[in-house]
């Protein structure tokens, strides 16, 4: 087999089978702003506290596949993992609707996350956010509906301040 190596690899000092390095990260605001970071700890903690953490998890890496923050789909698909979610499922996460995968409550927790992250012209809509009030509880709506706007904020911080996932060990 020859492979070619193009003047693009070359001047990029790449190899056409080397990984390519993300893009530099402007800042690290948890030294940045140490406070404000802290804060929004305790705001993400707050928000999944009596919260199913796999319906969590779940919203957290569906959000951030949205977003497009690669840190956050990266850190949330591996929480998932370690809860046990199986590879098929984080594999259909991305076209959950269209996969017997997911739970009734998972699917009304997905259905809101999106509409929550893509928050168009005229928000929420209704049916959307009433079939996550039918399954969800008076304690745990609220704090599905604060996870979905944290996790939004986490991917703004993680896109803005070009957070990069770190290479994990092959199976991890």
């Amino acid at each position: 087999m020859t492979t070619t190596t193009t003047s693009a690899d070359t001047a990029s000092g790449q190899g056409p089978d080397e990984l390519v390095p993300a893009p530099a990260p402007r800042m690290a605001l948890a030294k940045a702003a140490p406070d404000f970071y802290k804060a929004m700890i305790a705001l993400d903690t707050a928000a999944g506290n009596g919260l199913d953490p796999v319906v969590a998890e779940l919203v957290k890496a569906r959000a951030s596949q949205v977003n497009g923050c690669a840190y956050c789909v990266d850190q949330h698909i591996a929480d998932a993992r370690r809860l046990g979610v199986s590879e098929q499922r984080v594999h259909g996460l991305t076209v959950w609707r269209e996969t017997p995968f997911f739970t009734a409550r998972e699917r009304a927790a997905l259905a809101l996350a999106e509409a929550v992250t893509r928050l168009g012209e005229h928000g929420v809509p209704d049916d959307v956010y009433d079939e996550a009030a039918r399954l969800f509880d008076e304690d745990e709506l609220p704090r599905l509906i604060a996870m979905c706007i944290t996790i939004n904020a986490w991917n703004r911080i993680g896109i803005t301040t070009r957070m990069s996932p770190a290479r994990r060990p092959e199976g991890i």
